[in-house]
């Protein structure tokens, strides 16, 4: 899980280390939540794509496909972002995929303050993200703590199951969340940095007061803060404000977890965080991204994909372009499910090099051994030149990916 307040800048080059790629240890990430604040709203000129907006999706995507990361949903109010992505395999297992943003700048009428969340269903567990950018300033926490339960107060999502966010199994919360570090002077508050003696100001911490005074709160977990306030920096430096305000550092840009008590029956779901730091390598904007790695264990998993589809090891032939397909029972078809061919690296479900649609008339009488139905891709939709391609049925109903095949030849 990333935040980073970006402050309007345009991105970097280079975010791989934000995003822990290539690290060996930690490289086998299977999902990434990252949570923007203050993106630059400006139309970009030279859009790949107009599905997306803002350089920073589309950097975000450009770093992950290589990776086998596909975009799973994004929602956007404003500079306010929030970009789900997993590896291609987990597509099939992650269902009921909704989003849901409340402003809550200028008294509800303005999106530049307020919360975006995406919600979805993980191997059978109800897990949402929520991305927040509450008010600023020292003597507005009591406003942060309103703004907070607005939020969840007024995110609702469809369904019997997780209507709420506080219904999900897991909930991550994260964000500029604005905590401010109460009564001591900046001298000390720099002293203390320099002297690597950070306790000294966790107990001042805004957001550590009210976790033991705000029935809101209760129940949310946080990992120590090892690293220095990530906020605010002369942009382009690794220096604390030195303009006239000398605005003193807090720790404003924060990731915590929370796990829904377990009701009888159900295995309890575990979650440890690996790793909680700020990557001060980054100097684009006056915050510093935030980011934290999880191990979620889930009691139980589903394993067997909503759709599970058969395909040749390789099209050499446009007669071999044929796919079968079964679908479990209790899959909500629709006439609109479409069946995408997407080259290995793909960017998100749009993202296809050709599709057909999926047939159902033949899906009613199909036997539990049988495969259900067969689809053809026509020649003039096959690509012109070899390469390895994925197959994936997309869901129509659930605006998911239901299933996928393994790479192959074409």
């Amino acid at each position: 899980v990333v935040t980073w307040n970006v402050g309007t800048a345009m991105p970097p080059n280079d975010v791989t280390s934000l995003l822990h790629l290539n690290t060996g240890e930690t490289n086998d990430a299977d999902m990434i939540a990252i949570g923007l604040q203050e993106v630059n709203s400006k139309i970009n000129k030279r859009l790949k794509d107009a599905l997306f907006t803002d350089q920073w999706s589309e950097l975000f995507m450009d770093v992950l496909s290589p990776f086998h990361f596909i975009l799973v949903s994004t929602v956007r109010m404003q500079g306010v972002i929030l970009l789900v992505f997993a590896k291609y395999y987990h597509l099939p297992f992650l269902q009921d995929i909704q989003t849901d943003c409340t402003r809550t700048g200028l008294g509800g009428y303005w999106g530049n303050k307020g919360g975006v969340s995406v919600r979805l269903s993980i191997f059978g567990h109800m897990v949402c993200f929520l991305n927040c950018h509450l008010p600023a300033h020292l003597e507005k926490a009591e406003q942060r703590k309103e703004d907070f339960a607005t939020i969840l107060h007024m995110q609702q999502f469809d369904g019997r199951v997780a209507s709420g966010i506080l219904d999900h199994d897991l909930v991550f919360w994260f964000g500029d969340l604005n905590f401010r570090i109460e009564s001591l002077d900046i001298r000390f508050v720099k002293y203390a940095i320099d002297s690597n003696i950070l306790s000294q100001l966790w107990e001042k911490d805004q957001l550590n007061i009210a976790k033991s005074t705000w029935p809101v709160l209760s129940g949310f977990q946080e990992g120590p803060l090892n690293f220095p306030p990530t906020f605010k920096f002369d942009v382009g430096t690794n220096k604390y404000d030195s303009s006239a305000k000398k605005r003193k550092p807090a720790w404003t840009d924060r990731i915590l977890w929370t796990i829904k008590s377990p009701s009888l029956g159900l295995g309890i779901l575990s979650v440890s965080q690996l790793c909680y730091c700020s990557h001060m390598e980054y100097t684009v904007s006056d915050h510093k991204p935030v980011a934290a790695i999880f191990a979620v264990q889930f009691a139980s998993k589903t394993d067997k994909p909503p759709v599970e589809i058969y395909v040749a090891d390789e099209w050499s032939r446009p007669e071999q372009a044929v796919v079968r397909y079964k679908m479990a029972a209790g899959f909500h078809r629709s006439s609109w499910d479409w069946i995408g061919l997407y080259r290995v690296g793909f960017r998100h479900p749009k993202d296809y090099v050709s599709y057909v649609w999926a047939r159902s008339d033949d899906g009613e009488r199909c036997l539990e051994k049988q495969l259900c139905a067969q689809v053809m891709f026509s020649e003039e939709a096959l690509p012109k030149g070899k390469g390895e391609y994925i197959l994936g049925y997309y869901s129509n109903t659930s605006s998911s990916i239901a299933g996928v095949t393994e790479p192959f030849q074409v």
